[in-house]
């Protein structure tokens, strides 16, 4: 994927963390919030749970600890976490900045 093509991410703001996951797409998203049979695998971008240190949906992206999410929700198992975020958090979208820059900056300045 471009860094330029929009992207989802579900945002869940807890009593002691915030976290984030990347899901594919909203249409997979709605499908499994209305058929848990269909995987999480589906629905999730990336099997990783972040963490933004209270710093909200735009802060710095660190993975969450065992102890975050035992804290925030009574399990460190990562299936029911990530449920617990995709039922009770916010769906976002957005779109990274275009990466620039010189590729080789022997050559001289891109022009």
């Amino acid at each position: 994927m471009r860094a330029t093509e929009p992207s989802n991410k579900i945002f869940y703001k807890g009593k002691s963390d915030d976290f984030i996951i990347f899901v594919e797409d909203t249409a997979t998203l709605n499908n499994w919030k209305n058929d848990s049979s269909v995987p999480l695998a589906d629905v999730v971008n990336g099997w990783k749970i972040f963490v933004t240190h209270r710093h909200g949906s735009q802060g710095v992206l660190d993975g969450a600890s065992r102890a975050s999410l035992e804290n925030e929700f009574g399990t460190a198992n990562d299936e029911e976490c990530v449920k617990k975020i995709l039922q009770g958090g916010e769906l976002q979208g957005y779109s990274q900045r275009e990466r620039g820059g010189d590729t080789n900056v022997r050559n001289g300045m891109a022009i």
